[in-house]
């Protein structure tokens, strides 16, 4: 098969899988999710393996202590959570209102140095923003609950998930010795080389990023709950366990905790803890989590991952915002693959490259 043919043949099979993505994708989400959690434990029970333990006992074992783990930090931390987000949600117009008339009551103390045409236009700048404000909420709270919350698609994680992680788990060295059994033979090589980089990749960051999010939910959660915030212990979960977009994480929980904090204090000393908790919480995070736990060498650009999450929501919704990572890994690898054929190439040395 001539290169050109390969890659054509290649093409149509990359797009198709993407039509097949766009058209399952209401379905896909506990199997992304039991192939991800299968994926992610794999070490754990090769760990056990190497100690003589069966691949099935592994396999039930650590999926066991997983999701115990999962039911159990529920089983304390929900009731409390679920009480604050209800509480949120009620008062989140009052909150908006509420913010809204500080302002306005700024910009009367401001009037007397601006024009009443300035003042008016920054009443309605006012009026919009905080308008604006919920109905971007209201939009994100409806997609999120069509698109990845929605009570049977609850339900499917709940009892498909972890059936789906069994089995995958249980069964993980035989589909990847099949899988390669496929690989053309010309290319085999190349293509495990650049798998082992993607996953290397895939592992280190999502890893990496995810013990990340953990630390700063509690480290969030727990310094705004200790500083008196109403619904502080919600806002800092929210905060750390969206970081993985960065930057997004601390911008939001800094918006939202610092206007709670306005309405609720009132006085600038408690509104400027609650903002230091939030710059805390970033050189935490640049100083020590990130270069500890992902570090360098993960070689995905903060654009490039933002992007990456921004078109697999767009594409495929919730499915496409956890696939998204890995996929933007996948593309990394081989984009510079590709990069590192063409300087090799005749294409880009001219006379003195290969097959000159």
């Amino acid at each position: 098969m001539t290169a050109t043919r390969q890659l054509v043949f290649w093409g149509i099979g990359i797009v198709l899988l993407g039509l097949a993505l766009q058209v399952l994708s209401p379905i896909l989400l506990p199997f992304v999710v039991g192939v991800a959690v299968a994926y992610f434990l794999d070490p754990a029970v090769l760990w056990l393996g190497r100690r003589k333990v069966n691949r099935t006992l592994a396999t039930v074992l650590i999926l066991t202590l997983f999701f115990g783990a999962i039911i159990v930090a529920l089983a304390f931390i929900a009731p409390l959570v679920q009480s604050q987000v209800v509480g949120f949600i009620k008062q989140a117009p009052e909150l908006f209102r509420a913010l809204q008339d500080r302002a306005l009551r700024l910009l009367a103390r401001a009037s007397q140095e601006l024009s009443p045409e300035n003042v008016e236009q920054l009443k309605a700048a006012a009026g919009g923003l905080a308008g604006n404000a919920l109905k971007f909420a209201g939009e994100i709270a409806t997609r999120l609950w069509a698109g990845g919350l929605a009570f049977l698609n609850l339900l499917s994680l709940v009892f498909i998930s972890p059936v789906v992680a069994f089995y995958v788990l249980r069964d993980w060295d035989r589909i990847v010795a099949r899988v390669d059994n496929w690989l053309p033979r010309e290319h085999a090589s190349t293509i495990r080389r650049l798998v082992a980089e993607a996953d290397a990749m895939i592992a280190g960051y999502v890893r990496g990023i995810s013990t990340v999010c953990i630390v700063l939910a509690i480290f969030y959660g727990v310094a705004l709950t200790l500083i008196g915030l109403d619904f502080g212990l919600v806002i800092g979960l929210m905060s750390g366990l969206i970081s993985f977009i960065p930057f997004v994480g601390a911008a939001v929980g800094f918006v939202v905790g610092v206007g709670v904090a306005v309405v609720q204090f009132g006085e600038v000393m408690p509104v400027a803890i609650t903002a230091a908790v939030f710059v805390a919480g970033q050189v935490l995070e640049g100083n020590v989590l990130t270069p500890k736990l992902v570090g360098d060498r993960i070689q995905l650009h903060p654009v490039w991952v933002i992007f990456a999450l921004l078109a697999g929501g767009l594409l495929f919704g919730f499915v496409g915002v956890l696939l998204a990572v890995p996929v933007a890994a996948v593309v990394g690898v081989l984009a510079r693959f590709f990069i590192g054929e063409y300087l090799k190439s005749r294409i880009y040395r001219g006379g003195d490259g290969p097959g000159a």
